[in-house]
């Protein structure tokens, strides 16, 4: 059984390293007792985000309905045969993640099938479940059991998963919008997309990350680097993003060559090593 489970995990790490190096390198950047249950929280979302994102061939709706219905018995069973939800359910049960948390994420995935345009209260809803979730299954981990730390730092969590996310959406704006039809910032027209709407959201932004940096320099010891080597990607991803014009924007999608993230991360280490975090 252990040679299995450790196998999931290893499977859920190739999913995090094939989809994204920024958050493989965060991940590295833990203590080695965090990092699995990690990569199995990253391949979960990430699957499920699959579904609702690319499989246009097939049937969405029910495979995430199926998708959904597996998560939640391979929780209640403790087994799968689904490599991903098999690494996912020991995380789940092993941290005590809440039921709450995974429901609302799921929504918010099958929102995607259903929604093309937000209103405010659907915007926060969808923000909420697709990302701030995130960060709190995340920090079920972090907390290690400690319940008042994790009620403390459970706001600016919230933060840094919103902030994530609304930078993904600037910076996927063509994709979403010209692909999949969505527009997720409410009352914004992006066939007239102007500065003043994108600094608007920028402001909104910053906030957050305001806010997550405060929760940032609170965490444990053994999992502070790895979440600022995000933040710290994230936060240059945005500062690319504001000096790049609305229309430009709305062209292109913005990313950090390799190079910099690899330089972002030396930094990063050197500046949480030196306690200048």
């Amino acid at each position: 059984m252990d040679l299995y489970t450790e196998t999931c995990f290893e499977c859920s790490k190739v999913i995090t390293n094939k989809y994204s190096t920024s958050f493989s390198l965060g991940i590295k950047a833990f203590d080695k007792r965090f990092r699995y249950a990690i990569y199995a929280i990253y391949g979960f979302v990430r699957y499920a985000d699959e579904i609702v994102d690319t499989f246009y061939d097939y049937n969405q709706a029910q495979l995430i309905s199926d998708f959904r219905k597996e998560t939640f018995l391979a929780i209640e069973q403790g087994i799968s045969l689904n490599p991903v939800l098999q690494s996912f359910q020991c995380v789940v049960n092993q941290y005590h993640i809440e039921r709450d948390l995974i429901e609302a994420f799921l929504h918010s995935m099958e929102m995607d099938l259903q929604q093309t345009a937000y209103n405010k209260e659907g915007y926060q809803m969808y923000i909420y479940g697709s990302a701030e979730v995130v960060g709190l299954m995340c920090l079920n981990v972090f907390c290690e059991g400690d319940t008042d730390l994790y009620k403390k730092l459970l706001p600016m969590a919230r933060s840094l998963g919103a902030a994530f996310q609304k930078i993904n959406f600037l910076r996927d704006i063509r994709s979403d919008f010209e692909e999949r039809g969505r527009t997720y910032f409410p009352g914004v027209d992006f066939t007239r997309f102007t500065e003043n709407d994108k600094q608007k959201i920028e402001a909104d932004i910053q906030h957050d990350f305001d806010n997550a940096l405060k929760g940032i320099k609170q965490l444990p010891g053994g999992t502070k680097r790895g979440v600022y080597v995000a933040y710290t990607y994230y936060l240059q991803l945005f500062k690319t993003i504001r000096k790049t014009p609305a229309n430009v924007i709305l062209q292109k999608r913005i990313r950090v060559s390799d190079v910099r993230k690899s330089a972002l991360y030396l930094k990063a280490i050197l500046k949480q090593k030196l306690n200048a975090i």
